[in-house]
């Protein structure tokens, strides 16, 4: 993962709190903005309401992992803020939470193709 695909300064995130969409689960809130950049960057917010100092880095780490393999479409800057339930869900559960955010606000790159609940392509406009 590089260091340019995370959100760094105070003013981006305040940015995508500010102005940016949310979409929301039980376990995690994500807020998305347009950056008009050729790459997505994206930050993690988890406040100490979600437990200790362990339990916290835990969730940040998922986090990395999780957004290591998804295929975000270019171009959006995102906040993932973490709420106290995560901390007891386990891996699989957080991975689907976060999944569905993100397809749901349809920033995988996957989903301009392929509908994931059906397999049937979608946006074509000419029916196949």
């Amino acid at each position: 993962m590089k260091g340019e695909q995370f959100l760094t300064e105070p003013r981006q995130y305040a940015l995508v709190y500010t102005r940016g969409r949310s979409w929301v689960t039980g376990l995690i809130v994500m807020k998305a903005i347009p950056n008009h950049l050729a790459l997505s960057r994206y930050g993690f917010s988890v406040s100490r309401r979600v437990g200790n100092a362990v339990i916290r880095n835990k969730m940040k780490r998922r986090l990395r992992e999780i957004m290591r393999v998804m295929p975000l479409r270019t171009g959006w800057d995102i906040v993932f803020i973490v709420r106290p339930a995560a901390a007891t869900a386990d891996f699989t559960a957080f991975k689907s939470s976060v999944k569905g955010l993100l397809s749901r606000s349809q920033l995988l790159a996957a989903d301009r193709e392929y509908d994931f609940l059906t397999g049937a392509k979608v946006g074509s406009g000419d029916g196949s």
